[in-house]
Parts: structure tokens; sequence; C-alpha cells
């Protein structure tokens, strides 16, 4: 563990071991601030014919060496610790999800309760969660039992009941799992690792029943009362126990937690860290996505009613993603649903066969304009599905019974309902090949309005080289230099979006506006419902976005964040693309018409400078 104070900290090394590639970034504190200094990777060890994963790691750091000529590595390819003039680093941490990452199974008594509840900590944690198992999820105990035993999982959240209330259903369960007798994922010589967080008046009971087959932790319990969730607790000893087993199973892995200074975590748990220290640090509500290959990660950070400790949420799509699960996308969103954000027409054998060859070949780029702009038009499908998924998940507490005087009734959430507010929301942040590596961030930008439609104003930005993991990690030693490198070189501002709410069957002006900015240039004009607009404002001379002040009127009908109709004057970011005027309303509705369609589409994306002039031509 650290040893140093973290003001004395001044080089940083981070790993983050992904299933296929590791990599390292170096970070350097000069003229008294943090920076990236340089990043490197190699393919990652931990399968055959290497089966350790440290020789990946060392291999990521030596390009990290050859790239700053810092030495970093000794004669025995041991980390050099502390800094020592041109050698060494103070700090190693990483992160991991080699392996398939963390994958979990949580149990509860009632599954939009405290079964919903364990989901939410095992997923803040970073894990994949395979299933959840309910005394009320309509499946017979022999079939509950079959599922426990088939899926393996690495280990199991066992929760149910407030403290003090009834005890039957949760031993009922803890019965369920001991019956199934599960065997863990990896390795065979220890037994799997269950974590108890329910009913504390249950805990003897349950450490009876299965304290002879599994290894089971108590921590306190997740729904203490029916009105508060206890996740923190829960949270910490899956990280524990993610290193005791898990990891340690994973060839080379038990080397590598010798090495670091804080104990290695798994990836999207870092990556929900990051957002979560930013939007708290900052006071801010933050939306983040990580769309991969096989699963879309989203992140969200909201403080319903302005409460001061933001609350976290992330959810796992499983099913949605770029290459190994583009059919899964194409199958859920429909083929209409794809080509509504097309610019031109396509044969629909001819795009059912693109996706079969991205599923088969996984790893190819588009080769073409025509695949690019398909390909995003999936990328904004399994956005957008990904992000009704997490707002059906990020909710106010169910179950509960909320008192309300006549002065909160029409501002508090009723149970169940959605934390997500699209108005109040400060950043979007994108990550994931086709976000980050899109060939203009403009088409970045674009890809995120639509797939998740803010509303008001709103920061868009992107993560640039995806290493939001290892800064994750960094906020437990170093929040300040996680902080400093998470806005000045992880992050790529794209600028913002101004989106009034609202709908009208009348074309017109919704928005007049004025926008000084920072050189004292006035833009002003309004904007017409269903047209789109770009304001350049671009970054000062270290990178951060330029500011400008605006004064946003919105006509009848249209709210731009204050309520419909009412004026606003708000500080707009700017960055790589600029300001976008979002005039299509909200919610939005694309022209049923073909011609119309594919018409407005080619206006937008042209006024945007989405793709190159003329490449749309056809």
């Amino acid at each position: 563990m650290v040893k140093m104070k973290p003001d004395d900290i001044g080089v940083i090394l981070a790993t983050d071991c992904g299933s296929t590639t590791t990599k390292a970034i170096l970070i350097e504190k000069r003229d008294g601030e943090y920076r990236l200094i340089v990043r490197g990777e190699a393919p990652t060890t931990v399968e055959a014919p290497f089966e350790d994963v440290t020789m990946g790691v060392l291999n990521a750091i030596a390009e990290v060496e050859e790239l700053s000529g810092r030495r970093l590595l000794d004669e025995k390819g041991k980390i050099i610790s502390p800094a020592d003039g041109e050698a060494g680093s103070d700090v190693y941490i990483s992160t991991s999800s080699a392996g398939g990452g963390l994958q979990m199974m949580v149990a509860g008594v009632v599954r939009s309760m405290t079964a919903e509840s364990a989901e939410r900590a095992a997923l803040g944690a970073g894990a994949i969660v395979m299933d959840v198992i309910a005394s009320n999820d309509k499946r017979l105990p022999h079939q509950q039992i079959e599922r426990i035993r088939h899926l393996r999982p690495d280990m199991i959240l066992l929760s149910g009941g407030i403290d003090g209330g009834t005890t039957t259903h949760v031993v009922e369960i803890a019965e369920l799992i001991s019956a199934a007798d599960p065997k863990p994922r990896l390795g065979t010589g220890y037994r799997l690792p269950i974590i108890y967080a329910g009913n504390v008046k249950a805990t003897e009971p349950v450490m009876d029943t299965l304290a002879e087959k599994v290894d089971l932790k108590t921590v306190e319990n997740i729904r203490p009362v029916l009105e508060r969730e206890n996740l923190g607790p829960a949270r910490e000893e899956i990280h524990n126990l993610f290193m005791e087993h898990v990891m340690a199973q994973a060839p080379g892995y038990r080397k590598l937690m010798t090495w670091t200074d804080a104990p290695i975590m798994p990836t999207p748990g870092a990556v929900g860290l990051i957002i979560k220290t930013i939007a708290d640090i900052e006071g801010i509500e933050a939306v983040g996505v990580d769309i991969g290959g096989a699963t879309t990660d989203v992140f969200s950070v909201f403080r319903p009613g302005g409460t001061r400790e933001g609350i976290f949420n992330r959810t796992v799509s499983a099913n949605l993603g770029m290459s190994y699960s583009v059919s899964n996308v194409f199958a859920e969103a429909t083929l209409p649903n794809v080509m509504r954000w097309t610019p031109f027409e396509m044969d629909e054998r001819d795009l059912r066969n693109r996706v079969k060859n991205k599923m088969i070949r996984p790893t190819t780029i588009p080769q073409s304009m025509e695949e690019l702009v398909y390909e995003q038009s999936i990328a904004r499908e399994a956005l957008r599905l990904a992000f009704v998924q997490h707002k059906s998940f990020a909710t106010v507490l169910k179950g509960v019974q909320q008192q309300r005087t006549i002065a909160d009734a029409f501002e508090q959430k009723a149970s169940g309902e959605t934390l997500v507010n699209m108005m109040t929301l400060d950043i979007l942040v994108g990550s994931g090949g086709v976000l980050s590596h899109a060939p203009r961030r403009n088409q970045a930008a674009l890809m995120l309005i639509d797939g998740f439609l803010p509303e008001g104003v709103t920061r868009l930005a992107v993560d640039s080289i995806f290493m939001m993991p290892q800064l994750g990690v960094l906020t437990q030693v170093q929040p300040q230099a996680a902080t400093e490198v998470f806005n000045k070189d992880c992050l790529i501002h794209l600028g913002c979006c101004i989106a009034p709410a609202g709908e009208t069957k009348k074309p017109g002006t919704i928005l007049d506006y004025e926008i000084t900015l920072s050189g004292g240039k006035v833009e002003s004009g309004s904007l017409e419902y269903g047209r789109m607009k770009l304001i350049k404002l671009g970054l000062d001379e270290q990178g951060l976005p330029l500011k400008a002040k605006a004064r946003l009127k919105p006509h009848k009908g249209f709210d731009i964040g204050r309520g419909r109709g009412d004026d606003v004057e708000a500080e707009l970011s700017g960055g790589v693309v600029g300001i976008i005027l979002d005039g299509r309303g909200r919610p939005l509705a694309l022209p049923e018409d073909k011609k119309t369609r594919i018409s407005k589409l080619k206006d937008w994306m042209t006024e945007l400078e989405v793709y190159p002039e003329g490449a749309l031509d056809r």
C-alpha cells in the first residue's frame, strides 16, 4: 500500500489489464500540476502460451520507458520505487478485466426491492451480473438450483429483509444455494465466496446453512430499513474478494498484487469511480457510457432535489455491443430503427450481410463511407437501448411509502420512478472505439446527442485513449492527480448541446439566442423547429474549453431549463466541435416519410460538418 503522503507523489505508473490489451500510462507532476506524459500498450498474456499476466504488464511498461526516456524497471524486471531523479515511480496501480472480468450472481427476497439493491451493489463494484435469484422470480426451486449450479459465478451476493424483520425467506434462499452446492468459475482448490448482506437477525441461520459449503463473509445489510440503501460495505467486500479469490486464480495475478500500491480493481468499477469522483468534486450531474464489442456500460450520477451526495448507478447491457453482440443490437432495435439514422437508401439484404460479417470478423473497421455511416447508425441504437435499460434501473427505491407535503408533491419522485433527468444533466461522456476513434469528433458528438437526447444545456466529451479505469483507481491514492489528468488529458471536450424540450406541429421559431463568444464577438439569431446549427467555439492554448455567455429565450411551449417559455442565462463550454443548437424537439420524432427523413438527415449532418463535403451524395 502507498507509504507516501498524497502531496509527495510526483510520478505515477498505472496499467489496465484488458481481455486482449494491457494499457500503461505515466503521469508526472510538472509545474505544480499532474499531466499525462506517455501511454504504451502490449498484448495481455493471461492465456497460453504465456499464462502470466505480469509479462504483458512489463511489456507495456517497457514501451512507456522507451517513449518517455524514463527508466522504470531494474535489471531484474522490477518496478523501481520510489522515483529518484529520472528513474522509477512513486506509485504503481492497476485495474483488470482479463479473464472475463468479475462475474456474479445476486440473490434477494423481493425482486424489485432487496434483490434490486443487491444488483446495484454488484454493478457498482464493476461486476457483470449473470442472473438475479429472488423468492418471487416465478421460477420453481429446482429451476433456481439448476441455474445456480450451471452458471458457476465468481461469487454470489445474498441479501434480503430489513434488519429485525422476518427471516424465513432469506434462509430459504440460503438453502437453495446450499442445495445447488455451486462451484467457482476459476480454480478448483477453493470454495465459492458468498457475501451475506441481509437482515442481521438471519445471520446465524444463514451461516448454519452455508458455512460448511462456501466461503461465507457477512457485511452490513444492504437495505437496513426500507427507506435507505447501504451499498458501501457490500461493494468493499466484493473488491476484497475479487482480489483474494478471483484475481488470485488467474495466472500471474498473485505476483501482480504484490507490486501494486492499491488494490487491483475491476475495470468497470474503476470507470464508475472516476465518474462519481468528478461529479462529486464539481457538484455536477454526469452520465458516462462505454460502448464495447460485446457490452455497453452506462454510468450516472444524479442529485434529485439538489442533494449534496450524488446517487451513482451503473448498468451493463451485456447483449448490446458493436462487434460480438452487433446482431443482438440489430434484432432488438429492429431494421426500421437502424435505417432511420441512415441518410441514404440501402438494401435490406445487404445490411443483414454486413451485420453478420461484423460478427464473424469483430476486429474489422469500416472501409467505406457507406460502411462507416451504417456502423454509426447501429451505434446510435445500441446507445439508445442501453440508456433505456439504465433509466429503468436507476430509480428511486421501490417499496418506499413517501410522505409528501403540498409543497413538494410536484417535485418528489414516486417510488420506482427513474432518477435520470436529462434537463438537469451537466455533462455526457462517451468512451469505446466507435465514439473515441470516430474519424471526426463531430460524428461522436452527433451519436451522443441522437443516442441520449440531452435537454437544455449539456456539455459533451469523449475519453481520448480510454484511461478512465486507471484514473478511477488513482482517485483512491491521489484524487487531485486523477481529477487534473481527467479534465486536461483524458477528456476531449467536444463542446455543448443546446436542446429545447417540447414539440409542435407547426413550423417556426422555437428559440432566440444571443451568444457572446470569448473574443467578444456576438452570435445571435433564431432556431427553427426541426433545424440544427453549429457555432464554432474551440479550446484555449492549454487545451481547455473556451467559455461563452448565452442568453436563451425559448418560445411558448418549449423549455430550456427553467420551465416552458422562460429565459435562461448560461455559461457555455466550447470544444473541438463547438456549440450545437438542436431544434428537433424532445421527444425526438424523425419524419416518417423516407424521402423527407433522408433529406433532413443530410441537412443536419451537413450543417454539423459530420462527414466530408459531398460524402453523402449518391
